[in-house]
């Protein structure tokens, strides 16, 4: 059964867009992607981002930033796992280099070191080294750098 597309003018398209932008951060992607479901022709969709970002509802360097304390502080990603979501994205390569200084190095370091450490209570391989390749491949995966990871783990499990 296929829904009937409503259609909107350039005016309450660009209304429904600022009231997205407003409720949280958002990427150059995800409102042209909200604006193709909108059935919005390309003129009106460029007029309509630019209307956005003169009033400040969109801003990429807010939206990287915001998105990086985020996913550090709330899921404890990496950095890596970070700037590879920010690609995704289609965030600038300056842009989040930017947005990662809102890593502070020290808490980087405290949150690796936490994350491990919760992982390791839920181990229960008895091979050491099993176990320890384990928690690596763990941290790999929530987007931390190798040599950090390698540290932690070989420092956890001396």
């Amino acid at each position: 059964m296929k829904e009937s597309q409503q259609s909107y003018t350039v005016k309450e398209a660009t209304i429904k867009l600022m009231q997205f932008c407003a409720y949280r951060d958002r990427c150059h992607k995800e409102v042209e992607e909200k604006l193709r479901e909108m059935n919005m022709i390309p003129a009106a969709q460029e007029q309509i981002i630019m209307e956005l970002m003169q009033e400040n509802f969109l801003n990429e360097e807010r939206f990287a930033r915001s998105f990086v304390r985020g996913k550090f502080r709330i899921k404890k990603w990496g950095k890596i796992k970070i700037k590879q979501e920010l690609k995704f994205r289609e965030i600038s390569a300056p842009i989040i280099k930017i947005a990662l200084t809102e890593i502070d190095e020290q808490k980087y370091i405290a949150t690796i070191y936490e994350v491990a450490e919760k992982k390791l209570k839920l181990l229960k391989e008895p091979d050491k080294f099993k176990k320890k390749r384990k928690l690596a491949d763990f941290l790999l995966r929530k987007g931390y750098e190798s040599n950090l990871v390698y540290e932690v783990a070989n420092e956890l499990l001396e």
